[in-house]
């Protein structure tokens, strides 16, 4: 092994997006079910799941042009899930926020 490999950081991406779509299903499960979070939960796990396969694909794609428009659905879907989980995440403080002053006041 050269000195230049030791340097260099490993970037596992197709384990990188596994644990991506597993965390985010562990992020899931500790919402509040209510209506409006069980709709939002139901697409960040759809968006979070794909991201790995698309990687996938994108790696045995047959052409650079392939290869960088499989590419682009690896970027997009992300951006999908942190866009919804914000908005989960703000739901799950205002209603945690409520909780704790109805518990003061009494």
């Amino acid at each position: 092994m050269n000195n230049n490999s030791m340097n260099k950081p490993v970037y596992d991406l197709e384990e990188r997006t596994f644990q991506f779509a597993k965390q985010i299903r562990i992020f899931v499960r500790q919402l509040p079910k209510t209506e409006a979070n069980l709709e939002d939960c139901k697409q960040v796990i759809r968006s979070s799941g794909p991201v790995g396969t698309n990687y996938i694909e994108a790696n045995e794609a047959l052409s650079k042009k392939d290869f960088l428009m499989r590419i682009k659905y690896v970027e997009k879907k992300p951006k999908r899930v942190l866009i919804l989980s914000v908005s989960l995440r703000r739901r799950m403080l205002f209603a945690l926020r409520k909780v704790h002053q109805n518990y003061i006041m009494k």
